[in-house]
């Protein structure tokens, strides 16, 4: 599912309530460094029609106009997110624009909180990390505990090494929400446990302050996908609740 707004909603989200979104990517086509087998907006193939990314500037117009006009209608914003076609960090005016719309929250709806959902291969740079260190839920993603498995699943576009995103997340010190998609195909399977216990070793030496579970909710590119229920993620995470993580699941 395509975003071609800059500044879109707000949409009712089961995890952060009226969502106002922002997409920092091509409003024409699709721009990530993953080509997740699962991801709503299709293959990177499929969506390069226009490259051009939004600048702080027009984020800044586009983001002021959308809040005066939600303040005045009296339509209630949780959260303002960045979500979208793509992976937002790859924005060049990344950090500028958290600034801008940290700016902008405080103006009209303080008490709404920035998300950013990123698949955190970019946290390693300096000015990334800062930003997302200043937004109230910066939701990270780790679907692998190995490169391997990450191959099949997120198909990294580049180097790419999970010791690497788990070095980098380390410098949260556990103030940050992990993100993880369970399902199944012929190639992998979240709940073997390889995976299942790999993932909960990155989870105990991580420590997040929160953890979201979810599944397949929309059609995926990849064909042979297999979703979890509720209960049986709940059971798989089980052993993490037991140790006191709070982990949110979504199925």
């Amino acid at each position: 599912m395509m975003r071609e707004e800059l500044v879109f909603g707000p949409i009712h989200s089961r995890r952060l309530g009226s969502s106002l979104g922002i997409n920092l990517l091509p409003t024409k086509g699709k721009l990530c460094n993953f080509d997740c087998v699962y991801c709503e907006c299709g293959w990177n193939k499929d969506g390069r029609e226009d490259k051009r990314l939004p600048s702080a500037a027009e984020l800044r117009q586009a983001l002021d106009a959308k809040l005066n006009a939600c303040r005045q209608d009296a339509v209630q914003i949780d959260s303002i997110t960045f979500s979208g076609d793509g992976e937002p960090t790859l924005n060049p005016d990344f950090a500028r624009i958290i600034d801008i719309t940290l700016e902008l929250r405080d103006k009209y709806f303080p008490d709404a909180k920035v998300s950013v959902l990123s698949n955190a291969t970019r946290v390693s740079r300096q000015d990334v990390f800062e930003a997302l260190r200043k937004v109230d839920n910066p939701i990270l993603k780790i679907d692998a505990p190995s490169d391997e498995l990450a191959a099949l699943i997120n198909q990294p576009q580049g180097e790419y090494h999970v010791d690497d995103i788990v070095a980098g997340l380390m410098r949260f010190e556990g103030d940050f929400v992990l993100q993880t998609m369970f399902l199944r195909s012929s190639d992998f399977d979240s709940s073997s446990p390889e995976v299942l216990n790999g993932w909960m070793d990155i989870v105990r030496r991580l420590r997040p302050r929160e953890i979201m579970v979810y599944t397949l909710d929309r059609e995926a590119p990849a064909k042979d996908l297999v979703k979890f229920s509720a209960d049986e993620m709940r059971s798989l995470v089980k052993p993490l609740v037991d140790e006191g993580f709070s982990i949110q699941v979504r199925g």
